[in-house]
């Protein structure tokens, strides 16, 4: 999944995805993977966007925080059927 908003405020900020990594001392393959949503950030790297960008790390990585019942999935499935 895609973390738009990540590209979003980058830009806004008139920041390359290298700029960006310098400012949060990571590299800038690995800006490019949480951008792309192929990675997935840890705990102090989620922290240091969202100090960066003042934005809670829910919005900054709403993939992450979702909330997913499973039962509920597959009891909706299995209805379907």
């Amino acid at each position: 999944m895609e973390r738009k908003l990540l590209k979003t405020l980058r830009i806004k900020h008139k920041l390359t995805q290298q700029d960006l990594s310098e400012k949060l001392d990571i590299s800038t393959i690995y800006v490019r993977k949480l951008e792309k949503g192929v990675a997935n950030p840890g705990r102090e790297t989620m922290i240091k966007y969202e100090n960066f960008f003042e934005t809670d790390m829910r919005k900054l990585f709403p993939d992450l925080f979702f909330e997913f019942d499973d039962k509920k999935c597959i009891k909706n499935h299995k209805q379907a059927i």
